[in-house]
């Protein structure tokens, strides 16, 4: 469904009929749905059905949606199935890395609000102009981006349902017009949250949701004051990527990693890198599931005349003649690229081998530091590393790795069950002392922390999100763990309590504003350290005396109500409280990257 057809479904609706949209909603969702072809029907009851006309697969019109009841067109069955209908989504291909396409946000200047979202200019030379953002229509745009996603967070998931989603749907259409792809996509993504949350799916993760919240709320906040053309550029983003000529290319393959995607896409992208070093990838990513995603590495590698499954490639090699390659390596299969299988290299051998030549404090702050400048490029870390055992973590057991004087954890690069990591890095944990090559991906934490996605043993390399290790690829040096013993406990580490803040943001997240009123001090500005609330008192303990006051202020602006001339108490300020919000979490996402860039260095 796309987002401007559930929006004017939901906003066709009489006041009435939106209260009950939700309950519509989740009584229509356990009805069973039959289809014929382009026509899905959905049983209000017996004698009465939902149709959803859909050629392609989506429904195109408002008049796409049909409802037998008496009081069709203006039925509430109409909008419940419109809200029910995943969201088409015709933004680019995401990308397979976790990491963000874009570059980083300007946190928003709380002491100043006609502030620029410039950064610091180099001595001696003048401060960039400042301009609006972009055109009268972006900047319409992005107000109203602002002024749906206030709410969502004011209300919160149990708050959030779908007349709420419906005007962030409406929104995000509109950012789509007016070309702003990035925030729109923010939009689209915050909804499924969303509606994941309240169906309350396995899949689902309140940390991916306010990451997507809170993205969205930084864009349209910044696009909505003035700033450079280059930063409100940024903001904006980029609906497709750009592709530039690269000539001819020898490639050389290193793994092959599974994509599933919480937007509906699966696939495959195999890693190569040419003869000086660089990386590029090769995908093989559309519209699909976990099926699709476990069988995409028996597919051929579409680029030129190659017979070269991904399997094969991640071992091979390639020759590209007349290349075509996005900023962050992507490389294009367009009609003039010319590909031909070629002879491979082993980890061990140039040019693959001088990727581990490179010491880990080294790689670590080179990935960090392009996704501070927000450069675009990969985030993969290559590791010569020893087992040393299991830590037992609430999301799971993770591996203990020794790598350049480092201890380092090792997870599962997905957890989902039809792919295999997870059985894995389980096998992978019966073997002690067992040294191996590996290639991971940099997981921001306040400790070492990386995702498997590659190992070499004598046995050949594995992608362990692909292949499935057998018992005689990791034979045990030392003997086996008794499964009745519980791992050995790791030594915490001391380190900043920032998950106070992350857990108070996320609690916003799930049940809104009132989730901080009731603990909130009275006077939160003036609040001393002994009045103030025990969790800023623990961030004054710690030395994050910034993080204290974000937390006061966001817990000030929840309970801060005014009242009239009347005595009467007057609406919140919900704008100023999603003003607090995104401040704390600006100073969060600051703040974890720089204990993540400490905690890799030796």
């Amino acid at each position: 469904m796309p987002p401007e057809v559930t929006a004017a479904v939901v906003a066709a609706l009489s006041p009435r009929l939106r209260k009950r949209l939700d309950a519509a909603v989740e009584k229509l969702a356990g009805r069973p749905v039959t289809c014929d072809g382009a026509i899905c029907r959905i049983a209000v009851d017996d004698e009465t059905f939902v149709e959803l006309h859909a050629p392609g697969g989506t429904v195109t019109a408002e008049g796409g949606i049909r409802c037998g009841c008496l009081l069709a067109p203006a039925c509430v069955h109409r909008a419940a199935a419109a809200a029910l209908a995943p969201i088409a989504d015709d933004t680019s291909t995401p990308a397979p890395s976790d990491a963000p396409d874009q570059p980083p946000l300007p946190a928003p200047d709380e002491a100043d609000a006609t502030a620029p979202l410039n950064g610091p200019t180099e001595e001696g030379a003048s401060a960039p102009t400042t301009a609006p953002s972009g055109t009268p229509a972006q900047a319409a745009a992005a107000e109203a981006l602002w002024l749906a996603a206030v709410p969502v967070l004011d209300a919160g998931v149990d708050g959030a349902g779908a007349v709420l989603q419906a005007a962030l749907l409406r929104a995000a259409h509109t950012a789509r017009l007016a070309a702003l792809p990035r925030p729109a996509a923010a939009a689209i993504r915050t909804v499924n949250g969303l509606r994941a949350a309240r169906a309350a799916e396995p899949d689902h993760r309140t940390a991916e949701l306010a990451d997507a919240l809170e993205e969205l709320l930084a864009t349209a906040y910044g696009l909505r004051r003035p700033g450079t053309p280059d930063a409100h550029a940024a903001l904006r983003g980029t609906a497709r990527r750009a592709y530039t000529p690269g000539g001819s290319l020898r490639l050389y393959g290193l793994f092959a990693e599974p994509v599933l995607t919480a937007t509906g896409h699966a696939g495959v992208v195999t890693w190569t890198v040419d003869s000086a070093g660089r990386l590029y990838t090769v995908p093989d990513v559309a519209p699909g599931g976990p099926a699709r995603a476990r069988n995409a590495g028996d597919r051929a590698v579409r680029m030129g005349d190659t017979a070269l499954t991904h399997r094969d490639l991640a071992r091979a090699g390639l020759v590209v003649s007349g290349a075509t390659v996005s900023p962050d390596g992507r490389l294009g299969a367009g009609r003039s690229v010319r590909a031909a299988a070629a002879a491979g290299a082993d980890w061990t051998e140039e040019p693959l081998a001088s990727l581990w030549s490179v010491p880990v404090a080294d790689q670590a702050a080179r990935v960090l530091a392009a996704e501070a400048a927000g450069a675009a490029g990969p985030d993969l870390l290559f590791l010569d590393a020893t087992l040393t055992g299991v830590a037992r973590e609430a999301g799971g057991d993770c591996l203990l790795a020794e790598c350049d004087g480092l201890t380092v954890r090792l997870t599962a690069a997905d957890d989902h069950p039809e792919l295999a990591h997870r059985e894995n890095l389980a096998l992978l944990a019966t073997a002690p002392g067992t040294r191996f090559r590996a290639i991971a991906r940099l997981v921001p934490a306040a400790h070492p922390r990386a995702a498997l996605l590659a190992v070499r043993r004598p046995t050949g390399r594995h992608d362990l999100g692909l292949d499935r290790l057998q018992r005689q690829d990791v034979p045990p040096t030392s003997p086996l763990p008794d499964p009745a013993r519980a791992p050995s406990p790791v030594r915490p580490t001391a380190s900043a309590p920032l998950h106070i803040l992350r857990r108070r943001m996320e609690q916003v997240v799930v049940a809104g504003r009132r989730a901080l009123t009731h603990a909130a001090p009275a006077r939160p500005h003036t609040a001393s350290p002994h009045t103030a609330a025990p969790d800023s008192a623990l961030l004054r303990r710690a030395g994050l005396s910034t993080a204290a006051e974000l937390l006061d202020a966001l817990r000030g602006s929840a309970a801060e109500r005014g009242r009239d001339g009347f005595g009467r108490l007057v609406a919140a300020d919900t704008d100023a409280f999603a003003r607090a919000w995104l401040a704390t979490a600006r100073y969060l996402d600051e703040a974890s990257t720089a204990l993540c860039r400490e905690a890799w260095q030796t």
